[in-house]
C-alpha cells in the first residue's frame, strides 16, 4: 500500500484553499497505477513517500547543498531506494521510497506563466517527482524522456488535468 506523508513548511501553501494532502496521496497513487509497479498499491507493505511544500529559499538551500546548483527550482526528488532493489520487490513492511519536495514560488509562477492553476502544476511535479522516485529519468535521453511524459500524462489524466506538455 502506498501511504503519503505530507508536510507543509511554508503556511502559503495552506492558504490556497486546497486539499493537499488529499491531492498527493490521488496522484501519487495514479502514478504508481500507471507504472509497472501497480501492484504495490494493494500490497501488504507500506511503500511511503514523503511529500514536502516548502518555499523556494529552502529548495534552493537543498538544490545547492545536494546537486550543486544555487538556486531554486520547482521540485526537488530524493529517493532511498536504488532502483535494482525496487526491481526486487519490497522486502520490509514499511520501506521509505524517499521525498519530494516543490518550492512555492517557482511553482505558481511557471503555473502563471503557462496558464494553469496551481492545483495542476502542482499535481504535474508531484506526480514528476514521484516518478523519480520510481526510478524514472527523463535526462537519460529522449526516449527515457517520452515514457516518463507518458507516465505523467496517464496518471494527470486520472485526475482530470489537462496534458502538461500540450500546446
Amino acid at each position: 500500500m502506498l501511504r503519503i506523508a505530507l508536510e507543509i513548511a511554508e503556511d502559503r501553501w495552506s492558504e490556497t484553499g486546497l486539499d493537499w494532502n488529499a491531492l498527493a496521496c490521488a496522484v501519487c497513487d495514479a502514478a504508481l497505477k500507471a507504472t509497472p509497479f501497480e501492484h504495490w498499491s494493494s500490497a501488504a507493505e507500506v511503500l511511503e513517500v514523503s511529500v514536502q511544500l516548502t518555499n523556494d529559499a529552502e529548495v534552493q538551500e537543498l538544490n545547492r547543498d545536494y546537486r550543486g546548483k544555487d538556486k531554486p527550482t520547482n521540485v526537488l526528488s530524493f529517493p532511498m531506494i536504488e532502483m535494482r532493489e525496487l526491481a526486487d520487490g519490497l522486502l520490509a513492511p514499511e520501506q521509505l521510497l524517499g521525498d519530494v519536495v516543490l518550492a512555492l514560488e517557482t511553482v505558481a509562477a511557471e503555473a502563471a506563466a503557462q496558464g494553469k492553476t496551481l492545483r495542476d502544476h502542482g499535481l504535474h511535479l508531484i506526480a514528476h517527482g514521484f516518478l523519480h522516485l520510481l526510478g524514472y529519468d527523463h535526462e537519460t535521453g529522449a526516449a527515457d524522456a517520452e515514457a516518463m511524459e507518458a507516465l505523467e500524462r496517464r496518471a494527470l489524466a486520472e485526475l482530470n488535468v489537462a496534458d502538461p506538455y500540450g500546446e
